[in-house]
């Protein structure tokens, strides 16, 4: 999968388990950590876990694994590294608190249809 199918598939199974606010930013043009960037609101600690689970074994079923996890134990942020794709779950006092689309206001939002996802390799 290239990065924007990632970072796609990303937004669309945050929207199937209700994540809020959800967007993905381009960011190839301005930084060397990725090359998309995908932030959501979670409405609890639980919720995020949820989140980051499903993300995680929806996308290892289509052979793509995370580089890194961070903030499992926080409760209010967690942070997926899938290397050019980076995903922020935020529950929404800390994502207020980061502001990540102010700080990256160059960057473009990429639309999403949040319909089926695509279906897993073989």
């Amino acid at each position: 999968m290239t990065p924007k199918e990632i970072a796609l598939t990303l937004a669309k199974i945050a929207d199937a388990k209700k994540a809020e606010d959800i967007r993905v930013m381009d960011v190839v043009d301005l930084t060397v950590l990725a090359d998309y960037f995908v932030i959501c609101t979670g409405t609890s600690a639980v919720h995020l876990r949820t989140l980051a689970e499903e993300m995680e074994r929806e996308l290892k079923e289509r052979g793509v694994l995370p580089h890194h996890i961070e903030g499992q134990r926080s409760g209010n942020w967690l942070l997926m590294d899938y290397a050019g794709v980076v995903v922020h779950l935020f529950l929404r006092d800390t994502r207020d608190f980061y502001a990540l689309e102010r700080l990256w206001s160059d960057a473009a939002t990429v639309a999403y249809a949040p319909d089926e996802l695509p279906a897993p390799e073989a």
